[in-house]
Protein backbone atom coordinates (compact mmCIF):
# COMPACT_ATOMS: atom_id res chain seq x y z
CA UNK A 1 0.00 0.00 0.00
CA UNK A 2 2.88 2.64 0.52
CA UNK A 3 2.95 2.80 -3.41
CA UNK A 4 -0.54 3.72 -3.30
CA UNK A 5 -0.88 8.28 -4.24
CA UNK A 6 -1.67 9.84 -1.54
CA UNK A 7 -5.03 11.87 -0.81
CA UNK A 8 -3.60 14.74 0.80
CA UNK A 9 -6.22 16.70 2.76
CA UNK A 10 -9.00 16.71 0.11
CA UNK A 11 -12.26 16.44 1.83
CA UNK A 12 -15.81 17.63 1.71
CA UNK A 13 -17.12 20.84 3.57
CA UNK A 14 -20.86 21.27 3.64
CA UNK A 15 -23.16 19.87 6.23
CA UNK A 16 -26.82 18.88 5.94
CA UNK A 17 -29.08 21.53 7.47
CA UNK A 18 -31.28 19.18 10.47
CA UNK A 19 -34.67 19.76 9.52
CA UNK A 20 -35.07 20.60 13.50
CA UNK A 21 -32.98 22.97 13.89
CA UNK A 22 -35.04 25.36 11.03
CA UNK A 23 -37.50 27.78 12.54
CA UNK A 24 -41.08 27.27 10.65
CA UNK A 25 -42.22 30.91 11.62
CA UNK A 26 -45.12 32.28 13.42
CA UNK A 27 -47.03 31.96 10.59
CA UNK A 28 -46.91 28.41 10.24
CA UNK A 29 -47.33 27.80 14.20
CA UNK A 30 -50.37 29.71 14.49
CA UNK A 31 -51.73 27.99 11.80
CA UNK A 32 -54.19 24.99 12.47
CA UNK A 33 -51.68 21.92 12.74
CA UNK A 34 -54.17 18.96 13.12
CA UNK A 35 -54.53 18.13 9.62
CA UNK A 36 -52.78 14.96 7.57
CA UNK A 37 -50.84 15.51 4.49
CA UNK A 38 -52.32 16.15 1.38
CA UNK A 39 -53.65 12.97 -0.31
CA UNK A 40 -52.33 11.88 -3.84
CA UNK A 41 -55.69 13.51 -5.57
CA UNK A 42 -55.52 16.67 -3.66
CA UNK A 43 -57.35 18.59 -6.49
CA UNK A 44 -60.67 16.31 -5.94
CA UNK A 45 -61.48 18.72 -2.65
CA UNK A 46 -62.51 20.94 -5.46
CA UNK A 47 -65.57 19.33 -6.04
CA UNK A 48 -65.69 19.46 -10.15
CA UNK A 49 -65.32 16.04 -12.36
CA UNK A 50 -64.58 18.00 -15.59
CA UNK A 51 -61.26 19.04 -13.42
CA UNK A 52 -60.88 15.45 -11.96
CA UNK A 53 -60.95 14.36 -15.94
CA UNK A 54 -58.73 17.22 -17.29
CA UNK A 55 -56.31 16.46 -14.94
CA UNK A 56 -56.18 12.77 -16.02
CA UNK A 57 -55.76 13.75 -19.41
CA UNK A 58 -53.25 15.37 -18.71
CA UNK A 59 -50.74 13.27 -16.47
CA UNK A 60 -52.02 10.79 -19.63
CA UNK A 61 -51.16 13.20 -22.63
CA UNK A 62 -48.66 15.83 -21.52
CA UNK A 63 -45.32 15.53 -23.44
CA UNK A 64 -43.15 16.99 -20.83
CA UNK A 65 -44.10 14.87 -18.34
CA UNK A 66 -43.75 12.20 -20.71
CA UNK A 67 -40.16 13.26 -20.92
CA UNK A 68 -39.64 13.04 -17.34
CA UNK A 69 -40.68 9.47 -17.44
CA UNK A 70 -38.32 8.74 -20.13
CA UNK A 71 -35.67 10.06 -18.00
CA UNK A 72 -36.58 7.67 -15.35
CA UNK A 73 -36.14 4.77 -17.46
CA UNK A 74 -32.77 6.17 -18.89
CA UNK A 75 -31.71 6.58 -15.43
CA UNK A 76 -32.54 3.28 -14.59
CA UNK A 77 -31.03 1.44 -17.47
CA UNK A 78 -27.78 3.30 -16.14
CA UNK A 79 -28.25 1.70 -13.03
CA UNK A 80 -28.33 -1.45 -14.19
CA UNK A 81 -25.46 -1.41 -16.24
CA UNK A 82 -23.61 -0.05 -13.33
CA UNK A 83 -24.66 -2.76 -11.09
CA UNK A 84 -23.08 -5.10 -14.21
CA UNK A 85 -19.55 -4.21 -13.18
CA UNK A 86 -20.10 -5.89 -9.84
CA UNK A 87 -20.61 -9.76 -11.59
CA UNK A 88 -18.39 -11.43 -13.30
CA UNK A 89 -18.01 -11.24 -17.32
CA UNK A 90 -17.66 -13.94 -19.53
CA UNK A 91 -17.22 -13.77 -23.27
CA UNK A 92 -15.98 -16.10 -26.22
CA UNK A 93 -14.75 -15.86 -29.33
CA UNK A 94 -14.98 -18.33 -32.67
CA UNK A 95 -13.42 -17.87 -35.91
CA UNK A 96 -13.27 -20.56 -38.43
CA UNK A 97 -11.83 -20.42 -41.99
CA UNK A 98 -11.13 -22.28 -45.17
CA UNK A 99 -7.71 -21.50 -46.07
CA UNK A 100 -5.35 -22.50 -49.01
CA UNK A 101 -1.58 -22.63 -48.34
CA UNK A 102 0.75 -21.61 -51.02
CA UNK A 103 3.50 -23.48 -52.93
CA UNK A 104 6.06 -21.29 -51.49
CA UNK A 105 6.65 -18.59 -48.36
CA UNK A 106 9.45 -16.50 -47.60
CA UNK A 107 11.25 -19.51 -46.59
CA UNK A 108 10.56 -22.06 -48.77
CA UNK A 109 7.32 -24.74 -49.26
CA UNK A 110 5.94 -25.86 -45.96
CA UNK A 111 4.07 -28.84 -45.34
CA UNK A 112 1.07 -27.80 -45.94
CA UNK A 113 2.15 -26.08 -49.61
CA UNK A 114 -1.06 -26.25 -52.57
CA UNK A 115 -3.06 -27.83 -49.74
CA UNK A 116 -6.38 -26.72 -47.80
CA UNK A 117 -7.57 -26.55 -44.53
CA UNK A 118 -9.75 -25.65 -41.71
CA UNK A 119 -8.29 -22.69 -39.87
CA UNK A 120 -10.30 -22.76 -36.71
CA UNK A 121 -9.80 -21.53 -33.24
CA UNK A 122 -12.21 -20.62 -30.25
CA UNK A 123 -11.80 -19.03 -26.65
CA UNK A 124 -13.67 -18.62 -23.43
CA UNK A 125 -12.48 -15.79 -21.11
CA UNK A 126 -13.67 -15.13 -17.77
CA UNK A 127 -13.04 -11.70 -16.02
CA UNK A 128 -13.97 -10.87 -12.64
CA UNK A 129 -13.01 -7.52 -10.43
CA UNK A 130 -12.44 -8.41 -6.98
CA UNK A 131 -14.05 -5.48 -5.37
CA UNK A 132 -11.92 -4.64 -2.69
CA UNK A 133 -12.24 -1.58 -1.91
CA UNK A 134 -16.19 -1.32 -2.77
CA UNK A 135 -15.67 1.23 -5.90
CA UNK A 136 -18.05 -1.01 -7.92
CA UNK A 137 -20.31 -1.20 -5.38
CA UNK A 138 -20.58 2.31 -4.79
CA UNK A 139 -20.37 3.00 -8.29
CA UNK A 140 -23.56 0.52 -8.65
CA UNK A 141 -25.17 2.58 -5.49
CA UNK A 142 -24.65 5.94 -6.84
CA UNK A 143 -26.47 5.09 -10.67
CA UNK A 144 -29.34 3.63 -8.23
CA UNK A 145 -29.57 6.77 -6.28
CA UNK A 146 -29.49 8.90 -9.26
CA UNK A 147 -32.00 6.44 -10.56
CA UNK A 148 -33.93 7.48 -7.54
CA UNK A 149 -33.38 11.00 -7.44
CA UNK A 150 -34.49 11.12 -11.55
CA UNK A 151 -37.75 9.10 -9.93
CA UNK A 152 -38.41 12.16 -7.44
CA UNK A 153 -37.81 14.86 -10.16
CA UNK A 154 -40.60 13.31 -12.22
CA UNK A 155 -42.99 13.07 -9.33
CA UNK A 156 -42.33 16.72 -9.08
CA UNK A 157 -43.23 17.42 -12.39
CA UNK A 158 -46.43 15.60 -11.78
CA UNK A 159 -46.87 17.51 -8.99
CA UNK A 160 -46.22 21.01 -11.09
CA UNK A 161 -48.79 19.82 -14.06
CA UNK A 162 -51.41 18.90 -11.37
CA UNK A 163 -50.97 22.46 -10.32
CA UNK A 164 -50.31 24.28 -13.50
CA UNK A 165 -53.68 22.40 -14.82
CA UNK A 166 -55.59 23.61 -11.46
CA UNK A 167 -54.29 26.98 -11.91
CA UNK A 168 -55.83 27.40 -15.74
CA UNK A 169 -58.56 26.17 -14.48
CA UNK A 170 -59.04 28.57 -11.77
CA UNK A 171 -58.25 31.15 -14.64
CA UNK A 172 -61.23 29.73 -16.30
CA UNK A 173 -63.79 30.23 -14.00
CA UNK A 174 -62.81 33.88 -13.26
CA UNK A 175 -63.01 34.68 -16.41
CA UNK A 176 -66.07 33.26 -17.08
CA UNK A 177 -67.09 35.55 -13.91
CA UNK A 178 -65.52 38.33 -15.23
CA UNK A 179 -67.52 37.99 -18.33
CA UNK A 180 -70.74 37.68 -16.58
CA UNK A 181 -69.98 41.18 -14.70
CA UNK A 182 -69.34 42.81 -17.67
CA UNK A 183 -72.52 41.28 -19.43
CA UNK A 184 -74.69 42.60 -16.25
CA UNK A 185 -72.70 45.85 -16.30
CA UNK A 186 -73.47 46.04 -20.41
CA UNK A 187 -77.34 45.08 -19.44
CA UNK A 188 -77.77 47.71 -16.98
CA UNK A 189 -76.37 50.57 -18.59
CA UNK A 190 -79.02 49.74 -21.56
CA UNK A 191 -81.30 50.46 -19.26
CA UNK A 192 -80.03 53.24 -17.62
CA UNK A 193 -80.25 54.31 -21.23
CA UNK A 194 -83.69 53.52 -22.13
CA UNK A 195 -84.61 55.02 -18.58
CA UNK A 196 -82.84 58.53 -19.63
CA UNK A 197 -84.79 58.12 -23.80
CA UNK A 198 -87.97 58.06 -21.28
CA UNK A 199 -87.10 60.83 -19.33
CA UNK A 200 -86.17 62.82 -22.02
CA UNK A 201 -89.14 62.48 -24.20
CA UNK A 202 -91.20 63.04 -20.72
CA UNK A 203 -89.69 66.45 -20.91
CA UNK A 204 -87.88 66.06 -17.67
CA UNK A 205 -84.63 64.70 -18.51
CA UNK A 206 -81.87 66.22 -20.48
CA UNK A 207 -79.74 65.97 -23.76
CA UNK A 208 -76.47 65.71 -21.13
CA UNK A 209 -78.22 62.78 -19.13
CA UNK A 210 -78.58 61.00 -22.07
CA UNK A 211 -75.13 61.35 -23.10
CA UNK A 212 -73.56 60.90 -20.26
CA UNK A 213 -75.54 57.17 -20.47
CA UNK A 214 -74.63 55.96 -24.01
CA UNK A 215 -70.72 57.19 -23.01
CA UNK A 216 -69.29 54.42 -21.17
CA UNK A 217 -71.60 51.84 -23.61
CA UNK A 218 -68.43 50.81 -26.02
CA UNK A 219 -65.72 50.39 -22.89
CA UNK A 220 -68.63 48.07 -21.24
CA UNK A 221 -68.47 46.37 -24.97
CA UNK A 222 -64.77 46.22 -25.16
CA UNK A 223 -64.69 44.66 -21.60
CA UNK A 224 -67.13 41.41 -22.56
CA UNK A 225 -64.86 41.18 -26.17
CA UNK A 226 -61.46 40.81 -23.79
CA UNK A 227 -63.12 38.35 -21.07
CA UNK A 228 -64.71 36.66 -23.68
CA UNK A 229 -61.23 36.35 -25.53
CA UNK A 230 -59.62 35.50 -22.32
CA UNK A 231 -61.81 32.07 -21.97
CA UNK A 232 -61.01 31.16 -25.36
CA UNK A 233 -57.48 31.45 -24.81
CA UNK A 234 -57.81 29.11 -21.64
CA UNK A 235 -59.40 26.41 -23.41
CA UNK A 236 -55.90 26.42 -25.51
CA UNK A 237 -54.04 26.33 -22.72
CA UNK A 238 -56.29 23.78 -21.01
CA UNK A 239 -55.93 21.97 -24.45
CA UNK A 240 -52.01 22.38 -23.97
CA UNK A 241 -51.72 21.12 -20.88
CA UNK A 242 -53.26 17.93 -21.93
CA UNK A 243 -51.21 17.39 -24.95
CA UNK A 244 -54.09 18.14 -27.08
CA UNK A 245 -54.39 20.21 -29.99
CA UNK A 246 -56.63 23.61 -29.69
CA UNK A 247 -59.86 22.42 -30.61
CA UNK A 248 -60.20 19.99 -27.69
CA UNK A 249 -60.69 22.94 -25.34
CA UNK A 250 -64.00 23.54 -26.83
CA UNK A 251 -65.24 20.64 -25.26
CA UNK A 252 -65.04 22.56 -21.91
CA UNK A 253 -68.26 23.59 -20.06
CA UNK A 254 -68.09 26.68 -17.53
CA UNK A 255 -66.36 25.28 -14.75
CA UNK A 256 -68.15 24.54 -11.00
CA UNK A 257 -65.12 25.17 -8.52
CA UNK A 258 -66.05 24.82 -4.90
CA UNK A 259 -63.72 24.34 -2.07
CA UNK A 260 -64.78 23.94 2.16
CA UNK A 261 -61.32 23.79 3.14
CA UNK A 262 -59.49 25.28 6.34
CA UNK A 263 -55.62 26.20 6.05
CA UNK A 264 -54.40 23.26 8.00
CA UNK A 265 -50.87 22.25 8.38
CA UNK A 266 -49.95 18.70 9.27
CA UNK A 267 -48.23 18.16 12.99
CA UNK A 268 -45.21 16.93 11.67
CA UNK A 269 -43.91 20.02 9.80
CA UNK A 270 -40.74 20.16 9.52
CA UNK A 271 -39.63 17.01 10.47
CA UNK A 272 -41.40 14.98 7.77
CA UNK A 273 -40.87 17.11 4.88
CA UNK A 274 -37.43 15.36 3.75
CA UNK A 275 -39.70 12.70 2.83
CA UNK A 276 -42.74 14.13 1.98
CA UNK A 277 -41.75 17.43 -1.10
CA UNK A 278 -40.52 15.10 -4.12
CA UNK A 279 -37.87 18.26 -4.46
CA UNK A 280 -36.09 17.78 -1.28
CA UNK A 281 -36.96 14.03 -1.72
CA UNK A 282 -34.60 14.45 -5.02
CA UNK A 283 -32.07 16.65 -3.74
CA UNK A 284 -31.19 14.16 -0.71
CA UNK A 285 -30.87 11.43 -3.05
CA UNK A 286 -28.84 13.44 -5.15
CA UNK A 287 -26.69 14.28 -2.09
CA UNK A 288 -26.48 10.13 -1.61
CA UNK A 289 -25.11 9.75 -4.79
CA UNK A 290 -22.17 12.23 -4.49
CA UNK A 291 -21.15 10.49 -1.45
CA UNK A 292 -21.22 7.38 -3.53
CA UNK A 293 -18.83 9.16 -5.46
CA UNK A 294 -16.50 10.22 -2.98
CA UNK A 295 -16.02 7.25 -2.43
CA UNK A 296 -15.84 6.06 -5.87
CA UNK A 297 -12.99 8.23 -5.90
CA UNK A 298 -11.37 7.13 -3.16
CA UNK A 299 -11.18 3.30 -4.07
CA UNK A 300 -8.79 4.54 -7.06
CA UNK A 301 -6.15 5.21 -5.21
CA UNK A 302 -6.03 1.73 -4.02
CA UNK A 303 -5.05 -1.42 -6.44
CA UNK A 304 -6.75 -2.91 -8.86
CA UNK A 305 -7.67 -6.71 -9.06
CA UNK A 306 -8.39 -8.89 -11.62
CA UNK A 307 -8.77 -12.86 -11.81
CA UNK A 308 -8.53 -13.45 -15.44
CA UNK A 309 -8.76 -17.07 -16.89
CA UNK A 310 -8.82 -18.28 -20.30
CA UNK A 311 -9.87 -21.82 -22.46
CA UNK A 312 -9.72 -22.60 -25.77
CA UNK A 313 -8.30 -24.41 -28.85
CA UNK A 314 -6.48 -23.95 -31.97
CA UNK A 315 -6.38 -26.24 -35.02
CA UNK A 316 -5.72 -26.48 -38.57
CA UNK A 317 -5.83 -29.29 -40.70
CA UNK A 318 -8.42 -31.26 -42.62
CA UNK A 319 -10.69 -31.74 -39.97
CA UNK A 320 -13.43 -28.87 -39.31
CA UNK A 321 -13.54 -29.50 -35.44
CA UNK A 322 -9.71 -30.45 -34.93
CA UNK A 323 -9.19 -27.09 -32.88
CA UNK A 324 -12.00 -29.26 -30.57
CA UNK A 325 -9.53 -31.72 -29.73
CA UNK A 326 -8.03 -31.66 -26.23
CA UNK A 327 -4.27 -32.10 -27.54
CA UNK A 328 -4.87 -28.73 -29.24
CA UNK A 329 -6.43 -26.76 -26.37
CA UNK A 330 -4.92 -24.65 -23.72
CA UNK A 331 -6.30 -22.68 -21.09
CA UNK A 332 -4.49 -19.87 -18.68
CA UNK A 333 -5.80 -18.11 -15.21
CA UNK A 334 -4.44 -15.97 -12.59
CA UNK A 335 -4.58 -12.56 -10.90
CA UNK A 336 -3.80 -9.12 -12.61
CA UNK A 337 -2.94 -5.74 -10.60
CA UNK A 338 -2.75 -2.59 -11.37
CA UNK A 339 -1.11 -0.03 -9.07
CA UNK A 340 -0.91 3.55 -9.37
CA UNK A 341 1.84 4.92 -8.83
CA UNK A 342 2.43 8.23 -10.45
CA UNK A 343 -0.50 9.75 -12.07
CA UNK A 344 0.46 13.56 -11.94
CA UNK A 345 -2.30 14.29 -9.58
CA UNK A 346 -4.90 12.90 -11.65
CA UNK A 347 -6.61 10.94 -8.89
CA UNK A 348 -6.16 13.88 -5.75
CA UNK A 349 -7.66 16.05 -8.61
CA UNK A 350 -10.99 13.55 -9.25
CA UNK A 351 -11.09 13.26 -5.30
CA UNK A 352 -11.53 17.08 -5.05
CA UNK A 353 -14.19 17.26 -8.04
CA UNK A 354 -16.03 14.50 -6.43
CA UNK A 355 -16.10 16.10 -2.90
CA UNK A 356 -16.81 19.97 -4.69
CA UNK A 357 -19.74 17.70 -5.93
CA UNK A 358 -21.01 16.82 -2.49
CA UNK A 359 -20.70 19.68 -1.49
CA UNK A 360 -22.50 21.45 -4.09
CA UNK A 361 -25.03 18.79 -3.75
CA UNK A 362 -25.71 19.28 0.02
CA UNK A 363 -25.74 23.31 -0.44
CA UNK A 364 -29.01 22.82 -3.05
CA UNK A 365 -30.32 20.37 -0.33
CA UNK A 366 -30.25 23.05 2.27
CA UNK A 367 -31.93 25.75 0.11
CA UNK A 368 -34.54 23.77 -1.66
CA UNK A 369 -35.39 22.45 2.32
CA UNK A 370 -35.21 26.08 3.10
CA UNK A 371 -37.36 27.52 0.07
CA UNK A 372 -40.07 24.08 1.03
CA UNK A 373 -40.64 26.00 4.64
CA UNK A 374 -41.20 29.67 2.96
CA UNK A 375 -43.08 27.84 0.38
CA UNK A 376 -45.41 27.01 3.20
CA UNK A 377 -45.33 30.21 5.50
CA UNK A 378 -45.90 32.21 2.47
CA UNK A 379 -49.43 30.33 1.22
CA UNK A 380 -50.37 30.24 4.77
CA UNK A 381 -49.93 34.02 5.30
CA UNK A 382 -51.41 34.52 1.80
CA UNK A 383 -54.11 32.15 2.66
CA UNK A 384 -54.60 34.06 6.23
CA UNK A 385 -55.16 37.52 3.85
CA UNK A 386 -57.29 36.56 1.30
CA UNK A 387 -60.12 35.16 4.20
CA UNK A 388 -59.78 38.46 5.09
CA UNK A 389 -59.80 40.23 1.55
CA UNK A 390 -62.79 37.99 0.87
CA UNK A 391 -65.01 39.13 3.76
CA UNK A 392 -64.29 42.91 2.96
CA UNK A 393 -65.01 41.75 -0.96
CA UNK A 394 -67.79 40.84 -0.19
CA UNK A 395 -69.10 43.50 2.48
CA UNK A 396 -67.98 45.89 -0.56
CA UNK A 397 -70.49 44.58 -2.90
CA UNK A 398 -73.28 44.29 -0.68
CA UNK A 399 -72.57 48.52 0.28
CA UNK A 400 -71.78 49.26 -4.01
CA UNK A 401 -74.84 47.67 -5.02
CA UNK A 402 -76.84 49.68 -2.10
CA UNK A 403 -75.66 52.76 -3.39
CA UNK A 404 -76.36 51.92 -6.89
CA UNK A 405 -79.68 50.71 -6.09
CA UNK A 406 -80.45 54.03 -4.06
CA UNK A 407 -79.02 56.15 -7.27
CA UNK A 408 -80.35 54.60 -9.60
CA UNK A 409 -84.10 55.12 -7.73
CA UNK A 410 -83.49 58.58 -7.11
CA UNK A 411 -82.57 58.71 -10.83
CA UNK A 412 -86.09 57.22 -11.50
CA UNK A 413 -87.58 59.55 -9.68
CA UNK A 414 -85.93 62.90 -10.61
CA UNK A 415 -84.32 63.36 -7.45
CA UNK A 416 -80.75 62.61 -8.49
CA UNK A 417 -78.93 63.47 -11.59
CA UNK A 418 -77.14 60.51 -13.38
CA UNK A 419 -73.44 61.60 -12.42
CA UNK A 420 -74.13 60.01 -9.07
CA UNK A 421 -75.69 56.30 -10.81
CA UNK A 422 -72.86 56.17 -13.17
CA UNK A 423 -70.38 57.08 -9.72
CA UNK A 424 -72.00 54.34 -8.20
CA UNK A 425 -72.14 51.74 -11.07
CA UNK A 426 -68.43 52.26 -11.56
CA UNK A 427 -68.03 51.43 -7.87
CA UNK A 428 -69.70 48.84 -8.27
CA UNK A 429 -68.23 47.05 -10.84
CA UNK A 430 -64.80 47.91 -9.58
CA UNK A 431 -66.35 45.74 -6.03
CA UNK A 432 -67.63 42.68 -8.36
CA UNK A 433 -64.52 42.11 -10.15
CA UNK A 434 -62.13 42.90 -7.16
CA UNK A 435 -64.46 40.04 -5.36
CA UNK A 436 -64.16 37.82 -8.35
CA UNK A 437 -60.16 38.00 -8.29
CA UNK A 438 -59.98 37.25 -4.84
CA UNK A 439 -62.09 34.29 -5.06
CA UNK A 440 -59.66 32.67 -7.30
CA UNK A 441 -56.81 34.03 -5.84
CA UNK A 442 -57.67 32.10 -2.39
CA UNK A 443 -58.36 28.99 -4.83
CA UNK A 444 -55.09 28.89 -6.59
CA UNK A 445 -53.38 29.62 -2.74
CA UNK A 446 -54.72 26.28 -2.11
CA UNK A 447 -53.10 24.78 -4.74
CA UNK A 448 -49.81 26.10 -3.91
CA UNK A 449 -49.98 24.89 0.01
CA UNK A 450 -51.16 21.22 -1.18
CA UNK A 451 -47.73 21.46 -3.92
CA UNK A 452 -46.05 23.36 -1.49
CA UNK A 453 -46.66 20.26 1.69
CA UNK A 454 -45.63 17.42 -1.50
CA UNK A 455 -48.85 17.09 -3.21
CA UNK A 456 -49.52 13.48 -1.94
CA UNK A 457 -46.39 12.06 -1.91
CA UNK A 458 -45.49 9.66 0.62
CA UNK A 459 -42.60 8.71 2.68
CA UNK A 460 -41.22 5.10 1.42
CA UNK A 461 -39.41 3.43 3.77
CA UNK A 462 -36.34 3.60 1.85
CA UNK A 463 -36.11 8.03 1.37
CA UNK A 464 -32.95 9.10 2.58
CA UNK A 465 -32.64 10.08 5.82
CA UNK A 466 -29.82 11.88 8.00
CA UNK A 467 -26.68 10.39 8.46
CA UNK A 468 -27.82 7.68 5.55
CA UNK A 469 -24.89 7.93 3.31
CA UNK A 470 -22.08 10.41 4.10
CA UNK A 471 -18.41 10.16 2.60
CA UNK A 472 -16.34 7.10 3.37
CA UNK A 473 -19.74 5.79 5.24
CA UNK A 474 -21.93 4.59 2.79
CA UNK A 475 -25.28 3.23 4.60
CA UNK A 476 -27.22 3.63 1.32
CA UNK A 477 -30.93 2.29 1.54
CA UNK A 478 -31.86 -0.78 -0.02
CA UNK A 479 -31.40 -1.41 -3.02
CA UNK A 480 -34.16 -1.73 -5.97
CA UNK A 481 -36.63 0.69 -3.50
CA UNK A 482 -37.31 4.29 -4.19
CA UNK A 483 -39.37 7.28 -3.99
CA UNK A 484 -40.71 6.80 -7.95
CA UNK A 485 -43.63 8.84 -7.51
CA UNK A 486 -45.87 5.88 -6.90
CA UNK A 487 -47.85 7.41 -4.38
CA UNK A 488 -50.83 6.34 -2.11
CA UNK A 489 -53.52 8.56 -1.17
CA UNK A 490 -52.89 9.85 2.54
CA UNK A 491 -56.05 9.74 4.99
CA UNK A 492 -56.40 13.44 5.65
CA UNK A 493 -58.06 14.34 8.99
CA UNK A 494 -60.95 16.76 8.88
CA UNK A 495 -60.00 19.82 10.31
CA UNK A 496 -62.65 21.94 11.19
CA UNK A 497 -62.04 25.70 11.54
CA UNK A 498 -64.44 28.56 12.86
CA UNK A 499 -62.71 30.66 11.50
CA UNK A 500 -62.04 29.76 8.73
CA UNK A 501 -64.71 30.31 5.82
CA UNK A 502 -65.87 27.73 2.32
CA UNK A 503 -64.71 28.99 -1.09
CA UNK A 504 -67.13 28.64 -3.63
CA UNK A 505 -67.27 29.54 -7.20
CA UNK A 506 -70.25 27.88 -7.76
CA UNK A 507 -73.13 30.04 -9.42
CA UNK A 508 -75.11 32.50 -7.05
CA UNK A 509 -78.18 34.38 -7.89
CA UNK A 510 -77.60 37.57 -7.97
CA UNK A 511 -80.08 37.89 -4.80
CA UNK A 512 -77.08 35.82 -3.22
CA UNK A 513 -74.44 38.39 -3.81
CA UNK A 514 -76.31 41.57 -2.77
CA UNK A 515 -76.34 40.32 1.20
CA UNK A 516 -76.24 37.28 2.86
CA UNK A 517 -78.47 36.48 5.80
CA UNK A 518 -77.93 37.27 9.33
CA UNK A 519 -77.18 34.25 11.23
CA UNK A 520 -79.16 32.78 13.93
CA UNK A 521 -77.99 32.88 17.34
CA UNK A 522 -77.11 29.60 17.81
CA UNK A 523 -74.62 29.66 14.64
CA UNK A 524 -73.82 33.29 14.49
CA UNK A 525 -69.64 33.43 15.23
CA UNK A 526 -68.12 34.76 17.91
CA UNK A 527 -66.45 37.87 17.78
CA UNK A 528 -63.05 36.22 17.26
CA UNK A 529 -64.72 34.39 14.65
CA UNK A 530 -65.64 36.38 11.46
CA UNK A 531 -68.97 35.55 9.82
CA UNK A 532 -68.16 33.41 6.28
CA UNK A 533 -68.34 36.07 3.01
CA UNK A 534 -71.01 34.99 0.99
CA UNK A 535 -69.19 33.30 -2.10
CA UNK A 536 -68.63 34.99 -5.95
CA UNK A 537 -71.30 34.12 -8.37
CA UNK A 538 -69.85 31.92 -11.46
CA UNK A 539 -72.24 31.81 -13.85
CA UNK A 540 -73.37 33.23 -17.66
CA UNK A 541 -75.44 36.27 -17.55
CA UNK A 542 -76.95 34.99 -20.71
CA UNK A 543 -75.45 32.03 -22.65
CA UNK A 544 -75.58 29.82 -25.45
CA UNK A 545 -76.31 25.89 -26.26
CA UNK A 546 -72.53 25.42 -26.75
CA UNK A 547 -71.63 27.66 -23.16
CA UNK A 548 -70.61 30.90 -24.98
CA UNK A 549 -71.68 33.94 -23.45
CA UNK A 550 -74.15 36.07 -25.61
CA UNK A 551 -74.18 39.58 -25.74
CA UNK A 552 -77.26 42.29 -25.91
CA UNK A 553 -75.82 45.89 -27.43
CA UNK A 554 -79.30 46.90 -28.81
CA UNK A 555 -81.01 49.82 -26.90
CA UNK A 556 -85.09 48.71 -27.00
CA UNK A 557 -86.91 52.30 -27.30
CA UNK A 558 -89.02 52.89 -24.80
CA UNK A 559 -88.14 49.52 -22.29
CA UNK A 560 -89.04 49.70 -19.54
CA UNK A 561 -86.53 49.61 -16.33
CA UNK A 562 -85.90 46.18 -14.95
CA UNK A 563 -84.80 45.63 -11.63
CA UNK A 564 -80.90 45.37 -11.55
CA UNK A 565 -81.26 41.99 -10.24
CA UNK A 566 -83.05 40.85 -12.95
CA UNK A 567 -83.43 37.18 -13.82
CA UNK A 568 -80.17 37.80 -15.49
CA UNK A 569 -78.18 35.27 -13.80
CA UNK A 570 -79.41 31.89 -13.56
CA UNK A 571 -79.46 30.19 -9.84
CA UNK A 572 -78.06 27.18 -11.16
CA UNK A 573 -76.14 25.88 -14.66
Amino acid sequence: MAGCASMGNVAPQATRVDPATLDAGAAIRAANRDAGWPSADWWRAYGDPQLDGWIAAAQAGNPSLAAAQARVRQAQAVARIAHADELPQLDGELALQRKHWPDDYFYGPGTLANTNSWNNSGTLNLSYHLDLWGKDKNNAERALDSARAQAADERAARLELEVNVVRAYIDFAKNFALLDIAQQTYDRQNELIQLAQKRLRAGIGTQLELSQAESPLPDYSRQIDSYQEAVQLGRHQLAALAGKGPGAGDTLTRPKLALDTPASLPSALPAELIGRRPDVVAARWLVDAQARGIDVAKAQFYPNVDLLASLGGFGVGSAFAGFLRSMNGGWSAGPAITLPIFEGGRLRAQLGAASAGYDEAVDQYNQTLVSALKDIADDVVRIRSLDTQREDAARSVALTRRTFDLSHQGFKRGLTDYVNVLVAQSQLLRAQESQTRVEAERLAAHASLMAALGGGLEAPEDAPRDGAAAPGKAGTPAAGASPNGATQPAPAKAAASASAAPISLLPRTASDALASPAPSAAARPSAASPAPAPAVKLTRAATSESGRPTRRRQVAAGAALADTDRAAVPAAE
